[in-house]
């Protein structure tokens, strides 16, 4: 069958390597979390030593996944925008503890103090003291504003701790890291990369945009659930106006190449491209992550330490370092996993939104190569996240049973229609038409849709597009004066990707001949 058809570099299979048990757990992930297309690669002792596809690149064709195959890898870009900034302190041409501002003249967060203290490593580390993805919705879901735009908009996003004070991951901050490779270099975050990376290692199908995909022959699609089950394909997501953060797209093989060079301190094929000295600062710990417990399905992977380096997490797996890194974006996931003692590096791609399965591969050839107690990892992932689902179904539940399905609101609908603002999104308009309510995110085009009484002064904004699992509460504060204060948002479902960051909006009424937001 071809769904079925494997993409196969022969000379590259590991001897030593179980080959049934890493086609068989993937093949069973493929199946149990429904994904279209899987590809997987080992990098151990400075060779790749695995690389294959799995399915199909994309469910309206008949093409398979090959290692060379292009895949988004998302946050994964992220490692590069270090290891580039990296590259600029073994010149001298940057510090990590100088003063973004003192670069970055215009770089402005919303407390001054923060501003002013802010060093570059800051900007890598997810310790700013921003909530956990602030701000995303300025490019998630793909947005309409431009990365100078997102970069202005920064000092409005609220900031929930204090500066160093705790972990929170954040996307945003890495566009000021691209803005200072630029401004220090000369170059774009994009042509440093290129030049300065990519090409040198043998990365030359990468590309840092989806516009670029056009000219690749071999390039997958994403794909999510619909509202009834059904997987769906969808078109590429764009990164362009926050690119440092997650835009890359790229193949096993290549990365595979990335990982060799990680795994040999900064060098590939003579060349060296940073410093060992860095290496070992962008694998050091920067902020520390509590360490949490697992679910007992996969208390094997309970950590002792947990932490993230300079565009890396950082933590351990039956006594040994791991260095990694996972990526999600619409329809497509990521995972690199390296465990430096080992000289070993994992690396699966996949075009559907299913962290369980990269997991259940990458832990199935973690432990061939540490000898490990078998595990069923794919099992234990299935009933993992089975147990999620049926979590979060339940809280949905749990809320909507404790709706007054007899309240109304306090409003005539057409009242609660207009142009609401936040300072760091900006505009959002609720329409009423033939007794219904519309919302519509002005810079986010997917983020349109209906809006169902809940109850009393809050709706359910249910957005057109159904494969994002992102319905939202919408809650109208009204005055004493009983005209609506302020409009606040969140998702309602627990399983909702935390970048849709509706709670972090805070929306006043624009007077209807007020300019839009500038």
């Amino acid at each position: 069958m071809a769904a079925q058809r494997l993409a196969i570099l022969p000379l590259l299979i590991l001897p030593l390597f179980a080959q049934p048990d890493i086609d068989s757990a993937v093949q069973r992930a493929r199946t149990d979390f429904e994904v279209p297309g899987i590809a997987v690669a080992i990098v151990h002792e400075g060779k790749m030593v695995f690389a294959r596809g799995y399915g199909v690149s994309r469910l309206d064709t008949s093409a398979p996944v090959t290692p060379k195959t292009l895949f988004g890898v998302a946050s994964n870009t992220k490692a590069f925008t270090a290891a580039a900034l990296a590259i600029l302190v073994d010149e001298g041409k940057l510090a990590w503890d100088d003063r973004v501002i003192d670069r970055l003249p215009s770089f402005q967060m919303s407390d001054p103090f923060v501003s002013r203290e802010m060093r570059i490593r800051d900007l890598l580390i997810h310790n700013s003291g921003l909530a956990l993805g602030a701000g995303d919705l300025m490019y998630f879901p793909e947005g309409t504003l431009s990365e100078d735009e997102v970069y202005a908009r920064l000092r409005h996003v609220p900031l929930s701790t204090s500066l160093r004070s705790r972990y929170a991951y954040d996307n945003i901050l890495y566009l000021v890291a691209g803005k200072v490779i630029e401004k220090v270099s000369g170059k774009t975050w994009a042509a440093f990369l290129r030049e300065r990376i990519l090409d040198p290692i043998g990365m030359s199908q990468t590309v840092l945009s989806i516009k670029q995909l056009a000219s690749r022959p071999d390039v997958a699609l994403p794909h999510a659930p619909g509202d009834d089950g059904k997987l769906l394909q969808l078109n590429h997501s764009s990164m362009d106006n926050n690119a440092p953060a997650a835009a890359m797209q790229s193949s096993v093989e290549e990365m595979s190449r990335w990982v060799m060079l990680q795994l040999n301190a900064g060098e590939l094929d003579g060349k060296r491209i940073f410093s060992a000295r860095q290496s070992r600062e962008m694998w050091s710990m920067q902020t520390i992550i509590p360490v949490g417990t697992p679910p007992k399905p996969l208390a094997a992977m309970k950590a002792n330490f947990a932490g993230y380096g300079l565009g890396w997490n950082l933590n351990d797996y039956r006594g040994e370092k791991i260095v990694s890194h996972t990526g999600g974006l619409f329809g497509m996931v990521s995972r690199v996993t390296m465990i430096p003692s080992k000289k070993l590096g994992v690396i699966v791609l996949t075009n559907q939104e299913a962290g369980a399965a990269f997991n259940a591969i990458t832990y199935t050839v973690l432990d061939h190569y540490l000898n490990a107690p078998p595990t069923d990892w794919v099992a234990a992932q299935k009933e993992t996240l089975d147990a999620r689902k049926a979590d979060a179904a339940k809280k949905v539940a749990g809320e909507a049973s404790k709706r007054n399905a007899q309240s109304k609101p306090s409003l005539p609908l057409a009242s609660y229609a207009g142009r609401y603002r936040d300072a760091w999104y900006g505009d959002i308009i609720v329409e009423e038409s033939a007794g219904a309510l519309k919302m519509r995110f002005t810079h986010s085009p997917s983020l349109n849709g209906k809006m169902e009484h809940f109850q009393y002064d809050t709706f359910i904004a249910r957005w057109g597009d159904r494969t994002m699992n992102a319905d939202a509460y919408v809650t109208f504060s009204l005055s004493p004066e009983g005209s609506i204060e302020r409009v606040n948002m969140k998702a309602v479902s627990p399983l909702t990707d935390f970048s849709f960051d509706f709670h972090h909006l805070d929306l006043k009424p624009v007077a209807k001949d007020a300019p839009p937001y500038d």
